[in-house]
């Protein structure tokens, strides 16, 4: 028995009677979980990134409940941050598969999608209860949830001020400001970019204020790795296939063009992203190689717990949990259903053992991923690893059954796609059952809060999806889907073997390279198969805060605070701009073209160095707002 289990007292004792499940609390709850699948549908599509929930929900979710409706529950704050982080979930488990369907031409309607999405989302929640005593109270100081400690300590801080809430929505502010002038009335440019001509490449910035907010928050470790890859890309391979490509007198295969005609950006995608996929499954598969030891245990230790489940009556609400016969009903009406009903309008049903697969892998890997939460944090979570698996073994197994390609490439993704959504969730519901248990929480009302959360964010985060689609198209420069790009080839190389083999071996080995030089993989095949410009605005941001961490040096309570204090300011950048990108797709849909209006004002408004130029200035607020000032005193993640 772990004593700390028993030395533990969480900050909102069992004797204090607290509201916790009300119609403001789950309403909020819902609203947030509907913003953040949106907003993180909307930035993972078109960065292949998405941003944490919990934190700035927990500051929204007391500061609004405080202000606007006079309530002083932490209880209530909780369960808001709780059920929002659901919409960060589902949306990371949507843009790694779903996206992919679309792509391919088929017509994936919002039910679908949505219902791929409510069938993840539920047993993604339903396969942590069992083990919910065993990881979160029974493992209390052994398994840490780092992230689940900070967005604990941002409530109980949160609850007694409102600096950090003030902050975030400065930030939400400009970030909005920002892209409503740029994107929305098309004042200045949002790509600056700069031919080379004579290494047959470019360069430029992705100028958005959500991407300043995402560097300064991975810093110069992260950021820097990205910008190297696309260093590789845009000034190593894209000149090397420029000088040997510009003599050839037909096309090469995948490209439909002749290489001397192509642009930068037409290279990247037609060879460039092929090579930066493989370096991406490559990091994948040999993260989950590494994590495998630890897998293993989490579940051998997981199954151990299960078993030693206590059977006494428990009335402490910390204590009260939902049925496991709940579990069962719900884990048996999924498999069912995916058995027996297509999910989308002209693909056939998966099959039995297809269907018993997607529960396999999503009961599997959803205690792996709660397990890898508690260790690392629902961010550092490997999701994408452990999809790529489940994704290798499904797609095979349907090719075996002899099912026509051109079905059995977007079943797979539909099948990897519940079980990608499923993971995702899992390990968000974990850190949300963790600082529940902190605070001190009834974990029965969060978890049903969340599925009412789950299912209103699924049809929103689908409308999103298809808003994209419409509006940009999938897969375009716009909206490269990077992950879905990825998991659509591996589907395609599975069920017809038609992919770029050599590029994509190429990428193979860069990545094993990458292993063997001690450097991390993933981050260098990202920049790899992103466009530079979205790595050099990142790391423009990263070195903001690295300036900052300079000035401060040698005051490390200052630094500390002063990078808390840019973190709250980038969270909210990071959200405003989504936030008013999502309403710019709804014009776009709508045919308003906004963007007119920056049109009166000539060539000026799409100059690169004009857009570059206030792109730094958004650059160099960020900075003044740091460091000017007093330093936060929330405590955020380290």
């Amino acid at each position: 028995m772990n004593e700390k289990k028993h030395q533990f007292k969480p900050f909102v004792s069992m004797d204090t009677a607290m509201s916790e499940t009300t119609a403001v609390s789950i309403g909020l709850g819902i609203l947030f979980a509907v913003i953040f699948a949106a907003s993180n549908v909307y930035l993972g599509l078109k960065t292949g990134l998405t941003i944490a929930a919990a934190i700035p929900a927990s500051i929204l979710g007391t500061g609004i409940l405080k202000a606007v409706f006079r309530k002083d529950s932490i209880l209530e704050a909780n369960l808001v941050a709780s059920v929002a982080a659901v919409g960060e979930s589902i949306a990371g488990g949507i843009i790694f598969t779903l996206p992919a369907i679309i792509i391919w031409g088929h017509d994936l309607s919002m039910v679908s999608i949505a219902i791929i999405t409510i069938l993840g989302g539920l047993i993604g929640t339903l396969f942590v209860i069992p083990f919910r005593e065993y990881l979160i109270v029974e493992e209390h100081g052994v398994l840490m949830f780092p992230e689940s400690v900070a967005a604990y300590e941002i409530l109980v801080n949160a609850n007694k001020g409102g600096e950090g809430f003030k902050t975030v929505l400065k930030g939400l502010g400009m970030g909005g400001a920002f892209k409503f002038l740029s994107g929305g009335l098309g004042l200045w440019s949002e790509g600056p970019v700069w031919a080379i001509t004579k290494l047959g490449t470019a360069f430029g910035f992705n100028a958005v204020a959500s991407l300043l907010g995402v560097g300064f928050i991975v810093g110069t470790g992260v950021a820097i790795l990205m910008f190297s890859g696309a260093l590789l890309a845009w000034f190593g391979f894209i000149p090397l296939i420029k000088f040997i490509g510009s003599g050839a007198t037909t096309p090469i295969f995948p490209a439909t063009q002749l290489i001397s005609e192509m642009s930068a950006i037409a290279i990247w995608s037609n060879y460039i992203r092929y090579i930066g996929a493989g370096a991406v499954a490559t990091g994948g598969f040999i993260s989950l190689a590494k994590s495998a030891p630890a897998i293993i245990s989490s579940f051998k230790e997981a199954m151990k717990g299960l078993k030693a489940e206590k059977t006494a009556h428990k009335v402490e609400r910390q204590h009260i949990d939902t049925p496991l016969t709940f579990v069962g009903a719900g884990a048996i009406a999924v498999f069912l259903i995916v058995w027996l009903l297509p999910l989308s309008a002209g693909i056939p049903k998966v099959g039995f053992i297809v269907s018993f697969l997607v529960i396999f892998f999503s009961f599997f890997f959803g205690v792996v991923s709660a397990r890898m939460t508690g260790i690392m944090g629902a961010s550092n979570n490997p999701v994408s690893g452990m999809t790529i698996a489940s994704l290798l073994v499904i797609a095979s197994v349907i090719k075996a059954t002899g099912v026509n390609p051109e079905l059995g490439k977007i079943m797979a993704i539909i099948a990897a796609g519940v079980v990608c959504i499923s993971i995702a969730t899992s390990g968000g519901v974990a850190q949300s059952l963790k600082h529940t248990y902190l605070i001190g929480g009834t974990p029965k009302k969060i978890e049903w809060s969340m599925f009412a959360g789950l299912v209103v964010s699924a049809f929103a985060a689908g409308g999103v999806v298809l808003m994209l689609h419409k509006a940009f198209g999938l897969g375009s420069a716009d909206v490269p889907a990077p992950q879905a790009g990825l998991m659509r080839m591996l589907s395609e190389g599975v069920m017809t073997g038609e992919i770029p083999w050599t590029l994509v071996i190429i990428g193979v080995v860069i990545g094993i390279v990458i292993n063997f030089l001690g450097l991390s993989i993933l981050p260098i095949a990202l920049g790899l198969y992103l466009p530079i410009q979205l790595s050099a605005a990142i790391l423009t941001g990263a070195l903001v805060r690295e300036v900052v961490e300079m000035k401060f040096k040698k005051n490390k309570t200052e630094q500390k605070g002063r990078i808390e204090k840019g973190i709250l300011l980038s969270s909210g950048l990071v959200a405003g701009d989504a936030l008013i990108g999502i309403l710019l797709a709804v014009f776009i849909t709508l045919g308003k073209d906004l963007s007119a209006f920056g049109r009166k004002f000539g060539a000026i408004t799409t100059n690169s160095t004009v857009g570059f130029v206030i792109f730094l200035a958004l650059a160099i607020w960020i900075y003044t707002q740091v460091v000017s000032g007093k330093a936060s005193d929330e405590q955020l993640p380290e």
